[in-house]
C-alpha cells in the first residue's frame, strides 16, 4: 500500500510537471508569435523593410528587447514622463546614436560669438511661461533622417524664430543649403557640426534660402550655388548665453528660441513619448535642438520646452518637455552648456 501510494504521488507529479512546462511552452511561443505579429505590424506602419530574413531577424531581436524594456519602464505608475514603441524600435542605442545625433562638442575650445556680449543680461522680468509656436515662431517639426546634421536644424529653428519675431513672416528655411554648402569650418554636412558655425556661414552668405527652394534630401550633396542666391531671411550676428547658467538661459529664450545642445544618448530619450523628462543623462553633448519656451506642469516641474528634430511621431509631437532648475549647473542633459542664439 506505502508502495503503491509513492507510485501513484510520483505519478501525479510527473504529470503535473509536464501540464506545467507544456502550459510554460505554449505560454513563450504565444508571447513570441504576438510579438512577431507585433513586429510584422509595426515594419508596416513605418515602411521598414529589410534586405534578408537574417537581419530582419537581427531586428526583431532588438525590437523584441526594446519593446519589453518599453513596457517595464511603463508598468511603473510613479513616472513622470513615459515612453513609447516609436520608429525606433528596431535599432540599439548605440547605431540610434551614430545616425540620428551629429553635434561636435566643443570640448575644451572657446566657443565663437559675434555681436555685444550676452544682450539680455540686464532683463529682471520674464513671463512665467512662453510657448514660441503659439506666436507664429516655429515652423512645423521636421525631420533629419539618418543625416547626423541636427546642428543644421536647430541653427534654422532659431533663424526661422527671430525672423518671424523681426518680421511677422513665418518662413521655412533650407537646413540642406547648410549640409550642402556649409563646408570650409568644422561642419561636414552628415557627419556633425556646431550651430554657431552655422550661424558665421548664413552671415557670410548674407543669408539663407527658403525650404521649399532648397529641400531637404538628408544626405550631403553639392552646393547649388544658383539656389542660395536667393536669401529669404538673414541675420547680422550671433550671442551665446553665458554657460552653465539656467537663469541666463531663461533670459534669452523670453526673448527669441534659442539653439542648445544635449545629451541625448539615453534610452530615455530615444523612446521618450510624454510627460516633464526627468530621467538620467549625462553632459557629453552630440545633438543640437531649439528650445521654444518653458513653463510649469500640473505637478508644479518647471520644464524648457524644446524642438526636436525626429519628426512629429517622436515624444510629444516632435516636441520634449525637459525638467528647469535642476541642482546641476549645466541644467539636465546639458542643456544650459552651450546655448547661442542668433540676431537680425
Amino acid at each position: 500500500m506505502t508502495s503503491n501510494t509513492g507510485s501513484r504521488r510520483t505519478f501525479i507529479f510527473v504529470a503535473l510537471l509536464g501540464i506545467w512546462a507544456y502550459q510554460t511552452t505554449c505560454r513563450t511561443l504565444n508571447e513570441e508569435v504576438s510579438m512577431l505579429v507585433r513586429h510584422e505590424r509595426w515594419m508596416a506602419h513605418h515602411g521598414r523593410t529589410y534586405t534578408d530574413n537574417a537581419e530582419k531577424k537581427m531586428r526583431f531581436k532588438l525590437f523584441k528587447h526594446n519593446v519589453e524594456l518599453i513596457e517595464s519602464f511603463n508598468s511603473d505608475g510613479n513616472r513622470p514622463y513615459k515612453l513609447s514603441v516609436n520608429q525606433f524600435a528596431d535599432q540599439s542605442n548605440e547605431e540610434f546614436q551614430a545616425s540620428y545625433n551629429g553635434y561636435k562638442r566643443l570640448s575644451n575650445r572657446p566657443r565663437s560669438s559675434q555681436g555685444a556680449p550676452f544682450r539680455y543680461n540686464n532683463v529682471t522680468i520674464v513671463p512665467s511661461r512662453i510657448d514660441w509656436r503659439r506666436k507664429g515662431a516655429v515652423t512645423p517639426v521636421k525631420d533629419q533622417g539618418t543625416c547626423g546634421c541636427c546642428w543644421a536644424f536647430s541653427a534654422v529653428a532659431a533663424m526661422e524664430g527671430i525672423t518671424y519675431i523681426k518680421t511677422g513672416k513665418s518662413v521655412s528655411l533650407s537646413e540642406q543649403e547648410l549640409v550642402d554648402c556649409d563646408t570650409k569650418g568644422d561642419n561636414e554636412g552628415c557627419e556633425g557640426g556646431l550651430m554657431n558655425d552655422a550661424f558665421k556661414f548664413i552671415i557670410h552668405n548674407r543669408g539663407l534660402t527658403t525650404e521649399a527652394k532648397y529641400p531637404y534630401k538628408g544626405e550631403d550633396g553639392i552646393c547649388k550655388k544658383h539656389k542660395i542666391a536667393s536669401h529669404a531671411a538673414k541675420i547680422t550676428g550671433y550671442e551665446n548665453v553665458p554657460a552653465n547658467n539656467e537663469k541666463a538661459l531663461l533670459k534669452a529664450l523670453a526673448n527669441q528660441p534659442v539653439s542648445v545642445a544635449i545629451d541625448a544618448s539615453s534610452f530615455d530619450i530615444q523612446f521618450y513619448s510624454s510627460g516633464v523628462f526627468k530621467g538620467e543623462c549625462g553632459t557629453e553633448l552630440d545633438h543640437g535642438v531649439a528650445a521654444v519656451g518653458y513653463g510649469t506642469a500640473r505637478d508644479g516641474t518647471k520644464y524648457w520646452l524644446v524642438k526636436n528634430s525626429w519628426g512629429s511621431d517622436w515624444g510629444e509631437d516632435g516636441y520634449i518637455r525637459m525638467e528647469r532648475g535642476i541642482d546641476d549647473r549645466e541644467g539636465l542633459c546639458g542643456i544650459a552648456m552651450e546655448a547661442s542664439y542668433p540676431n537680425a
